[in-house]
């Protein structure tokens, strides 16, 4: 486990979550620099924040830390999708995930959630 492989999958976690890093800050009463220097590598997460990080972006712990998942905790087709997701370029997978950020977004302009 490096610092930078950590710094990352809070970037990815936070950007999934469809927060910015102003918005985790707030949310968490941190400095939005502080969000930026963790996700940078440059600074490191201390465990009280690597916990609040974690529940705000709805992922595991032991996946930012180690990168590993709990199956017991995913749904099925979420694992399948994941299967999915780790044969594709990454270029394709940026792609993806903007489509899903567009569904989003329109999904909030709509009022549906």
């Amino acid at each position: 486990m490096s610092k930078l492989e950590i710094a990352n999958r809070l970037r990815s976690a936070r950007e999934m979550a469809g927060l910015s890093q102003g918005q985790a800050a707030k949310r968490l009463e941190l400095h939005r620099p502080t969000i930026s220097e963790i996700e940078a590598g440059r600074r490191s997460v201390k465990s009280d924040e690597l916990l609040k990080l974690a529940n705000l972006y709805g992922v595991e712990v032991s996946w930012i830390i180690e990168g590993k998942i709990n199956e017991d905790k995913i749904d099925q087709s979420i694992l399948a999708a994941a299967r999915e997701l780790s044969s594709m370029k990454n270029e394709d997978i940026e792609a993806l995930i903007n489509t899903i950020k567009m569904i989003k977004a329109s999904e909030g302009k709509d009022g549906k959630s």
